[in-house]
């Protein structure tokens, strides 16, 4: 079962189970605060070491754990990275229990600079099936911001630049191929026309 959910009420799950095993996946330099147990491909022992947390670098594409052996685990802004999203989703199914997935909205990953070479794919959520639908990234829009100001932006516009999942027992999700030959991608030049041509008229009203 996976569904939509929120960052606020993973925090209020996490603060209610005190006792549950915590993994983090991915998350660089900010973990959740609940988290225990961090993994990720930097090594960045030394940047823990005096949080009360344990770091573990992740060398390969299998999690370094036993089955179950965490009652949850978070993997915020990951997915997009990976090659392989079907091994890694059955990873994050064969150590934990349940968790919660964060990715960026087709619109985001498309906006902001950073993104562009980094991500691999684009994700949506189908709220009728219950699925996680995953395509090979399309840049549509050339980017104009960057990650530190699209974190400000979800301060106030996070349901159109996050999605938010919450699943256990399993993640159901589909790989679907979207056509790209007839893509309409707007550049920034034509969008800054349009903008400042409106803006003109508007005055000479």
């Amino acid at each position: 079962m996976i569904k939509r959910s929120s960052n606020q009420f993973i925090d209020n799950l996490l603060e209610n189970n005190t006792h549950w095993k915590v993994l983090d996946i991915g998350c660089g330099y900010t973990a959740h605060n609940k988290a225990s147990i961090i993994c990720d491909i930097q090594d960045l022992s030394n940047f823990y070491k005096d949080r009360d947390k344990e770091f573990i670098k992740l060398n390969n594409d299998i999690l370094p754990f036993k089955d179950k052996e965490f009652d949850f685990v978070i993997a915020s802004h990951v997915i997009e990275h990976v090659k392989d999203v079907n091994s890694f989703i059955k990873e994050l199914e064969r150590v934990s229990k349940k968790g919660y997935i964060e990715l960026p909205t087709i619109l985001e990953d498309n906006l902001v600079f950073e993104n562009k070479k980094d991500h691999l794919w684009h994700m949506e959520f189908d709220d009728v099936k219950g699925e996680l639908l995953v395509s090979k990234k399309i840049q549509y829009i050339e980017p104009i911001i960057t990650v530190s100001t699209i974190k400000e932006f979800s301060n106030y516009f996070r349901q159109s630049l996050v999605l938010e999942l919450y699943w256990e027992n399993s993640i159901e999700f589909k790989m679907i191929e979207k056509k790209i030959d007839n893509v309409k991608k707007f550049s920034r030049l034509t969008l800054m026309r349009k903008f400042f041509s409106k803006l003109l008229r508007n005055i000479i009203r």
